[in-house]
Parts: structure tokens; C-alpha cells; sequence
């Protein structure tokens, strides 16, 4: 069964007509196929292959973004580096977004990415990830194959995951000045792209349909002169005065209805669109908000990481405690109506095992910040979950490699501490070891200072009552139990663990069910605030992009002539791509090289990556001395002077690298190059291409095709990318099409 069946069934009949519907999302631009990226640590695939062994640990991450904005290589380091700590292999896809793709296409992208990986791993042996929008993808994923009887992962990563797209949970009206989220969301100047045509536009065009314009060449016609006798007031609201006649309507419902509300005495009615994901009317729906879903039991173990400072805080939490106890936090009552569902469905599952973390005043996504050290505990805590998870569902007992020894995890990091950390004169030995100053009496040294340090933290550790603070654990260690099916945890920076005060004190559990999914007055004013100010400086853009989208919009709509992506009898939304009027082919190849171009997303994931590169070697360091009994002082300080030459080396080939590529080429597959010489200087023994992001060119022979269960989904092509930059490097690629 295909990927799109199985989000067929799950939409249902309603669910089709709501979204405009069943074959609009599945068409894809030039029929270009669904790309993914492999990432994997080397030494960990190197020892694989070696050992002839399957992989046991593979992670399925889905990037955030509030599904319009990032990418795989925007990611590329976070999922570099949960790989590292998982000791697992992360397939990433490159999913359609937002305004071009709205809502369903890359949840239909996401389930055929899974669908794939099912037919090369068992689920017992499969975590999904994502991030804030990506989060929310893998709750509707968790839903969808729930329902649908697909074989369900060993667990879920939810980092600060976006579950409500109606803004209705209180922390999103504060000022929250943690949060690098602006208050009043993101604002967009007007493009090709956003906005789309508001109500009144569409209810033109509702009008022509009704007035029996059937054909293209009379609904352009008309809808000239409608729009000429239209207002040219580009604002995306009314003001009305409150009256026994006029209703608020808070609720996302059809198509035809504005949203609305009263503030101040007066109906603020709402006809733009708010969200570039999914139209007004499908906020409220339980995939594109998935705290609206009728339960969120029967799903695999949950981590979900909340920053205490973030704006969407409260209804972090309330997933949480929604999916350990659905039948204590069920959906609005008109939610059940609108989606077909009873009663009886909340109960219908079992609850769902969650650990739950609510860091201290940490932003939206912290372990984006990855050079900080509350990154550092939130990766470990991710890690440790991920093993737990994976040796849950497959009943074996948690293990994971040496390698993650505590004593050497601790000596590994570069950024374990800090100048008011209990630990940092051990680590700024390290550090003066790193550079290669350090002698065999220093190393002496330095371990006798750290079991005197250990003693310190040991005592310090303990409060008045001589209750022991337990910290952030480490990859293998077994979590707590989980009482009434969810840890709850508050967490500092230092990685320090305490109890979550109860849910009858956090603001997200106690919103009565009936509030959930309506639209405040808070996130609007602020909405608000910001459209008038807009309105003001590109009033005359916006009103001009409406229009020409809209004559688009109603020349492909239902049109039965010439466009080969005509879709008979359905109505995209007005965002989508599928419904908008075909650009020159050469036109849209240059705007692609010029985005190629545009690589600052791409360079940070590369900048990022250098942590790793000293983490790793760091921990080869330590392994071969845990194991390598000690030998004559010289043999080590000729060892330590070697390894100085090493790193010596190492700098002076980075610096003549970038010396000798200051403006890269572009090579024919659209990203830059580098020459033979340079390549045969970078790849010494290995079988591999510049490094991202400048990866481009070389490949092995393609794979034979894998068929997927369905037999209508094709794997034709696997090409198999490793890459290395100037220092050394110990992950790689592999791009796959689904």
C-alpha cells in the first residue's frame, strides 16, 4: 500500500474535501522524486562493514522550520551529532514545504520516507526526531501510523515540537523574553509567494463558479472587472461593532467562514491567511495540530524537551501530560463532532510512556545552540533516551560501546564547563593537553587532581537533608521508572535534575479542553499590531501579489484545457504550487543557480562540525590509553611531539586549502567543485568527495533498485556520497530517492 493510500484513508472523506482533494499533493514539480541523506559516524559504519553487521540504532530526523524555511544541511551538524552519541545512522528527507507544498505534502513525504526505511530496518530498531515544526510532522506521523496499523518505532525525540498552529495556549500571549521567536510571530514582505488571496477573493471566485463561468477564458474575464470594482484596501481584517447580531466564530471551521472574535467590544474578523502552512480552516485539524488529536495513546515511548523560556512552553507540556493520560485531557467536544470521533476514542488506547524535560529559561530548540553547555546535557539526555528506547524494543539490556564510558565521555568534551564549574581545572589541563603542552608528569597530575575534584563534587552534591542531585545522565544508563506513565523533570543548565512542579500548577494543564484550538486575543493583537504597521509600507505589493495570484488561481482551477497538471474536480489551496501558472524553464533554472548560491545555512553545519572532529579524536586518545598499558617516557613524548606535528600538519593543510579555493566553481551538478590536485590532497586514502558543503560530483556505481511494498515507489537511485574536509572528518552521506 502506497504512502499516499495510507494518508487517504487517514484523511477520510472529510478530511479530502477539507484539504481540496486526493491527488494535488501528490504531484510534485518536473515529477522530481523524494530526496533523503544518510549521515553516519565512519568509525561506527567502518566497524560494521568490517564486523558484517546489521544496524541496530537508526534514527529517522525530521527538520523544523514551521514548515517553510530550513533544510537537511540547515540541520545537518544537530543530526551529525545525535549520530555520534547514539553511536546510530540518521536518515534525513528533504520533504516539500511550505507556501508552495502546504499541508498534507510533507507529512505524505515523511510517511513514504518511513515506509522506505521499514524495508531496510525493522521498527524495533528505528527512533524518530524532529525539531519544533518537525516535532509536530512526527506526532501526526506517531497518529497516522497508529491508525493505519504500521508497524510503530521503538520511540520518539520531540524537541520543542509545534503541536498547535491556533496559538491557543497561554505562554504564546506572554512577553517571553527567553524566546528568540518574535512575539508576533514572522512577518513576510509581500512576494510571489505569500500572500494568497484572502476570504473576499475567494468568495469572487465562488461567486463565478456559481454564476456558471465553467471555463477559463469566463472567469478571467469577469473576475477583471470584479476585482477592478473591488476595494482596494489590501488589510486582512474588519472591525466591526459587537452587536446581537454579529458572532464571534473563535473556531477554525469551513472554508467559507472567517475567523473572528471579540475584543475591546468589537468582532475582529480575520480573512488573510495566518499560518503559511495550512489555511484557516485546517488550523484546528488533528494533523496540523496534534493536541487537537482525540488521543495520543498507543504510541512508542516520547522524550519531549521543553525550554522554559519558550513561547510555546504550555502546550509542550500539555502534550506530555495528554499522551500519558488521554482520558484526563480530551478534545474540545466540537473538535470531536467536526472530526467524526466519539467519546469512547479518547479512551480507545492505552496511555504512552513520556519523559518530559522543561529546561530553565532555555529558548525555543536549544540544542540548535550546539557550542553552549546546556546543549551539551540536552544531547546527553537525548542519547541516553534513544538507547533506553531501542533496547525497550528489542528486549534486550541496555548496552553501548565502551566508547561511552563515563570517564572518558567526560574527558572527550570540549565544552563540558565553564570558569564557575566545579570541574575546570581538570578541563583546562585537557585543554592545555589538547594543544599538545602537556607532559606525562602534567597528565600525572591532572588525574590526581581530578580524583580530589571528584571528592569535592561528590560532597558538594549533596543538600542539607543529604539527598544526592542527580544529573543528566549518560547513553546506556537505565532511566527512572516512569510513574503514571511520565517523568517529569525540570532541569537546569548544569544538567541538574529536579521534580516539575505538579500539573494542577502549570498553566498548559489546567486550560479548560473547551479553550484548546480557538483563537485568543493575545496572539491576535499582536497579529495585529504587526499587519497594520506592514499594510502601511507595502500595501500597494500585497494588493498587486493577490490579484495576479488570484487570476493564476482561477485560470487552473477546475480548467479542462491545456496545463498538464490540470486537477479535475479539486481545489488546492491557494499557496500550493500545483495551482499557480507555470514559469519558463529557463527562468526557473536561473533562479535555482542563484540560490544554490546562497549557502550561510549551509557553511554553519560545517562550522559545527569541528566539535565532533575534536570529540572524536579526543575519545580515540583516551580509548588507546585505557587500553595501552604505559610505556618509557620518551616512547610517550615522542608519541605527544608526533601528534603535535599532526595537528601542526593538519592547521597548514586547512590553511593552504582555503588559500587555494577562495572562490569555489561551480561544478555541473550546481554546487562548487574543487580541482584533481586538491581533491587528491583532501581524500588521502579514501574513496570520497569534497566535503559539504561542497560535496558535489564524484559517486559509486548506483545500487540495483529496491521496490517498496507498494511496487509504485522506487528506490532507482542510491548514490553513495562520503565526505571529508581539510582536518579530519568521520561522517558521510549517502543521498537517496524515494
Amino acid at each position: 500500500m502506497t504512502a499516499a493510500t495510507h494518508l487517504h484513508n487517514q484523511l477520510g472523506p472529510a478530511g479530502i474535501e477539507a484539504v481540496g482533494g486526493k491527488t494535488w499533493w501528490q504531484w510534485r514539480e518536473d515529477d522530481t522524486p523524494l530526496k533523503a541523506e544518510w549521515i553516519d559516524m565512519r568509525n561506527q559504519y567502518n566497524l560494521r562493514k568490517q564486523r558484517g553487521e546489521e544496524c541496530t540504532r537508526c534514527m529517522l530526523y525530521i527538520h523544523g522550520g514551521a514548515y517553510y524555511f530550513g533544510s537537511v544541511d540547515e540541520h545537518r551538524y544537530q543530526m551529525q551529532r545525535h549520530a555520534r552519541k547514539l553511536q546510530a545512522r540518521v536518515l534525513a528527507p528533504r520533504y516539500r514545504l511550505a507556501p508552495q507544498f502546504p499541508f498534507p505534502c510533507g507529512l505524505l513525504d515523511c510517511l513514504a520516507a518511513y515506509l522506505h526505511l521499514l524495508t531496510i530496518q525493522p521498527p524495533e530498531t528505528i527512533l524518530l526526531g524532529g525539531d519544533s515544526a518537525g516535532g509536530g510532522m512526527v506526532v501526526a506521523l506517531l497518529v497516522l501510523l497508529r491508525d493505519q496499523g504500521i508497524p510503530l518505532p521503538a520511540g520518539a525525540i520531540l524537541l520543542s515540537p509545534w503541536v498547535d498552529l491556533t496559538h491557543s495556549f497561554p505562554s504564546v500571549a506572554g512577553g517571553n523574553e527567553f524566546d528568540y521567536i518574535p512575539a508576533n510571530g514572522f512577518v513576510h514582505r509581500p512576494s510571489r509567494s505569500w500572500p494568497p488571496p484572502n476570504s473576499d477573493d475567494l468568495a469572487i471566485f465562488d461567486n463565478l463558479v456559481a454564476q456558471g463561468c465553467s471555463t477559463a477564458a469566463a472567469r478571467a474575464s469577469v473576475l477583471e472587472k470584479e476585482l477592478h470594482d473591488a476595494s482596494p484596501d489590501p488589510k486582512g481584517y474588519a472591525i466591526i461593532p459587537a452587536s446581537a447580531n454579529s458572532q464571534a466564530a473563535p473556531i477554525p471551521g469551513a472554508r467559507s467562514a472567517n475567523l473572528s472574535l471579540e475584543i475591546d467590544g468589537k468582532i475582529v474578523e480575520i480573512k488573510d491567511q495566518i499560518q503559511i502552512y495550512a489555511t484557516n480552516a485546517l488550523l484546528s485539524h488533528p494533523l496540523v495540530s496534534p493536541v487537537l488529536t482525540p488521543s495520543l495513546g498507543g504510541l512508542p515511548p516520547l522524550l519531549i524537551q521543553v525550554g522554559g523560556g519558550e513561547m510555546l512552553r504550555d502546550e509542550q507540556i500539555y502534550l506530555a501530560h495528554k499522551a500519558a493520560d488521554p482520558a484526563r485531557y480530551p478534545p474540545p467536544e466540537e473538535q470531536l463532532a467536526v472530526q467524526g470521533a466519539h467519546a469512547a476514542d479518547v479512551k480507545k488506547w492505552p496511555p504512552t510512556e513520556v519523559q518530559l524535560q522543561v529546561w530553565d529559561d532555555l529558548c525555543h530548540v536549544a540544542p540548535t545552540l550546539s557550542f553552549t553547555r546546556p546543549a551539551k546535557w540536552m544531547y546527553r539526555a537525548v542519547a541516553q533516551f534513544g538507547v533506553w528506547a531501542l533496547a525497550r524494543a528489542q528486549n534486550v539490556d541496555i548496552a553501548i560501546a565502551q566508547l561511552h564510558a563515563q570517564e572518558v565521555e567526560e574527558e572527550a568534551s570540549v565544552i563540558s564547563s565553564d570558569s564557575d564549574s566545579i570541574a575546570s581545572d581538570s578541563s583546562n589541563e585537557e585543554t592545555r593537553g589538547r594543544r599538545g603542552t602537556k607532559t606525562r608528569l602534567g597528565r600525572s597530575r591532572s588525574r590526581r587532581k581530578s580524583s580530589v575534584v571528584a571528592a569535592q563534587h561528590e560532597a558538594i552534591l549533596n543538600d542539607a537533608s543529604g539527598a544526592s542531585i542527580v544529573f543528566v545522565g549518560q547513553p546506556g544508563e537505565p532511566l527512572p521508572a516512569f510513574p503514571h506513565h511520565i517523568l517529569r523533570q525540570r532541569v537546569t543548565r548544569h544538567g541538574e535534575i529536579f521534580p516539575l512542579a505538579p500539573a494542577s500548577e502549570l498553566p498548559g494543564c489546567i486550560m479548560p479542553s473547551s479553550q484548546i484550538g480557538r483563537i485568543k486575543a493575545g496572539p491576535v493583537r499582536k497579529w495585529l499590531a504587526t499587519q497594520v504597521e506592514w499594510d502601511k509600507k507595502y500595501a500597494k505589493e500585497k494588493r498587486s501579489v493577490q490579484e495576479q495570484r488570484m487570476k493564476e488561481w482561477t485560470q487552473i482551477a477546475n480548467n479542462d484545457e491545456t496545463d498538464d497538471r490540470v486537477l479535475k474536480n479539486e481545489r488546492p489551496p491557494p499557496t500550493a504550487l500545483v495551482g499557480r501558472k507555470r514559469e519558463p524553464k529557463k527562468k526557473i533554472e536561473q533562479n535555482r543557480a542563484r540560490s544554490i548560491g546562497k549557502m550561510g545555512l549551509k557553511m554553519w553545519s560545517g562550522w559545527g562540525s569541528k566539535h565532533d572532529d575534536v570529540v572524536v579524536e579526543k575519545r580515540e586518545r583516551a580509548m588507546s590509553r585505557a587500553v595501552v598499558a604505559d610505556g618509557d617516557d620518551a616512547d610517550e613524548d615522542k608519541e605527544s611531539k608526533s601528534r603535535s606535528r599532526s595537528r601542526r600538519a593538519s592547521k597548514v593543510g586547512r590553511s593552504r586549502s582555503r588559500n587555494q579555493s577562495q572562490v569555489p566553481v561551480m561544478g555541473d551538478a550546481g554546487v562548487p567543485s574543487m580541482s584533481g590536485a586538491e581533491i587528491k590532497e583532501l581524500l588521502l586514502d579514501y574513496s570520497v568527495i569534497p566535503p559539504r558543503p561542497f560535496a558535489a560530483g564524484a559517486t559509486t556505481a548506483p545500487p540495483p533498485p529496491i521496490v517498496l511494498n507498494n511496487g509504485e515507489e522506487e528506490l532507482d537511485k542510491g548514490t553513495l556520497q562520503e565526505t571529508r574536509r581539510p582536518s579530519v572528518v568521520r561522517f558521510f552521506t549517502a543521498k537517496e530517492e524515494l
